[in-house]
C-alpha cells in the first residue's frame, strides 16, 4: 500500500501531525491548520479508508493505522514533531509515537476514550446485519453533537461517517474494542515524551456521551493519568466530541499554548501564547 495521503502547509521549526478519528477524514483539522501554517509545518493526513486513502477491512488496525503514520514521519524526515490524534486518532498517535520515537516530540490527545469489555456483545448484536451496523454509527455520530453545533456540521460529518463501508468500519470498531482492553494503558504507559489531553466528553460503559465542565474527570482520563507521568488535562467546556469543529478558537490557544511550553523547555522559537 502506499504511503497514507497528506497535506502539507507553512514552515517552522516545530512539525505538527494531526491525525484524525473514525470514519472521518483530514478536513476535520481546516480551523487548526490554517491557524497554526503561518507559523509551523502542519501535516494533516488520511488514514486508510478514509478520506482518499484507499484500505481494505483487513489492513484496518490500530497498530497497523500508527505504522503507517510512522512510516510518513520517516519519508518526510521530520524532525520531533507533536502529534495530535482525535478520538480514534489518539490510539493511532499512541502507536506511531512508540514506532518512530525520534520523530515524535510529544502527543496532544483530542477527546479520547476507551471501549469497556461490555460493548463487545452490543457490537457483535449490531454488526449482524448491515442496518444494524447503520443505525449504530447514525446513532453514535449524533450523539457527538450538542444543541450548539453548527447543523450543517452536523450533517456533513454524521453523512461522512455512513460513507464507510461496513465491512471496513465493523472491522475497525472491533479492532478498537481489541486495543482499548488489552493494549491502550500499556501503550500510553510505554510513552516517554510530554501528553496533553484536550477533553470535551465523557463516555460511560455503554457509549453515552456526556459533556465535560472544568475540575471534571472520567475513567479514561484517570487511567491516562495513571499511565503517563507527564500528562497535563485541558477541559474544552459544554462541547461536543469535535472540539476543534465546535470550538475552533479555543482548541487552536490551547494547541499553540501547549507547543509555546514545549519550545520553551526546548529553547526553540516559537510565536508567543494565544491568549483566550
Amino acid at each position: 500500500m502506499p504511503l497514507i495521503h497528506s497535506v502539507e502547509s507553512g514552515t517552522g521549526p516545530v512539525p505538527i501531525v494531526f491525525v484524525h478519528g473514525f470514519g472521518c477524514a483530514l478536513n476535520d483539522w481546516e480551523q487548526q491548520v490554517a491557524h497554526l501554517s503561518p507559523c509551523c509545518r502542519t501535516v494533516a493526513v488520511d488514514l486508510p479508508a478514509h478520506g482518499v486513502t484507499p484500505g481494505m477491512a483487513e489492513g484496518c488496525t490500530i497498530e497497523g493505522y500508527g505504522a503507517e503514520v510512522a512510516k510518513l514521519l520517516w519519508s518526510l524526515n521530520l524532525p520531533p514533531a507533536v502529534l495530535v490524534g482525535h478520538s480514534m486518532g489518539c490510539r493511532v498517535v499512541t502507536e506511531a509515537a512508540l514506532q518512530a520515537p525520534a520523530h515524535t516530540a510529544a502527543l496532544i490527545l483530542v477527546d479520547g476514550s476507551q471501549f469497556s469489555p461490555i460493548m463487545g456483545p452490543v457490537m457483535k448484536q449490531c454488526f449482524a446485519s448491515e442496518e444494524g451496523y447503520r443505525l449504530m454509527i447514525h446513532g453514535m455520530f449524533t450523539d457527538m453533537f450538542t444543541a450548539k453545533s453548527d447543523p450543517a456540521t452536523v450533517a456533513a460529518v454524521v453523512a461522512r461517517a455512513a460513507l464507510l463501508p461496513a465491512a471496513i468500519g465493523a472491522r475497525l470498531l472491533t479492532d478498537l474494542l481489541r486495543y482499548d482492553v488489552g493494549r491502550f494503558s500499556a501503550a500510553l504507559a510505554s510513552l516517554r515524551v510530554p501528553v496533553m489531553a484536550l477533553q470535551s466528553t465523557y463516555s460511560n460503559e455503554t457509549r453515552e456521551r456526556s459533556t465535560l465542565r472544568p475540575g471534571q474527570s472520567s475513567p479514561f482520563l484517570a487511567m491516562l493519568t495513571n499511565a503517563v507521568a507527564s500528562v497535563s488535562i485541558e477541559i474544552v467546556a459544554d462541547t461536543g466530541h469535535f472540539p476543534q469543529l465546535d470550538e475552533p478558537a479555543e482548541t487552536n490557544a490551547l494547541i499553540e499554548r501547549f507547543i509555546a511550553l514545549l519550545a520553551e523547555c526546548s529553547g526553540q522559537n516559537f510565536p508567543p501564547r494565544t491568549a483566550f
